[in-house]
């Protein structure tokens, strides 16, 4: 019973976490605040945010894998989907958020504006990408919680 609460505590706190972040907080902190200023707020959230999804991740397959042993069929797409979630989070927040902050720093610390401007436009693809793995783990979020009533009979 209690790798089944802390299972379902802990998708709730990342889902959650996700979904205030990305629709709330981080609109909100953009939509007040000068731009640049904004990025240094929602920056330093970002190791924190990271931290959460790192911990969420890793507990979700543990208590799953702990859920399902003996029963391999009924936890393999589960398994799956949170282990895509789990590489996504990981690569996101240590190879991309380490390259995003990299430019953003160049960015402040170049003088010459063709070369900020080459900047801004690496520091926007790079953004597209985090962007585009952050809302992948959210839908794929959505999907696993398919697999919740089953899970929570095992």
């Amino acid at each position: 019973m209690l790798i089944k609460y802390i299972h379902l505590l802990t998708l709730i706190v990342w889902f959650g976490g996700m979904i205030f972040f990305s629709f709330i907080a981080a609109p909100s902190i953009f939509s007040i605040l000068p731009k640049e200023t904004a990025g240094d707020v929602v920056g330093d959230i970002f190791p924190k945010y990271f931290f959460i999804g790192y911990i969420s991740s890793l507990l979700l397959l543990g208590t799953l894998l702990w859920l399902g042993r003996g029963q391999l069929k009924v936890v393999i797409a589960p398994l799956s989907i949170i282990f895509v979630m789990t590489c996504l989070t990981f690569y996101s927040g240590l190879i991309i958020g380490n390259k995003a902050r990299s430019i953003k720093q160049e960015i402040r610390q170049t003088f010459k504006e063709t070369k900020k401007e080459d900047l801004r436009k690496a520091f926007k693809k790079i953004h597209g990408v985090s962007m585009m793995f952050n809302a992948t783990v959210i839908i794929l979020s959505l999907i696993y919680v398919a697999f919740i009533a089953k899970i929570l009979h095992l």
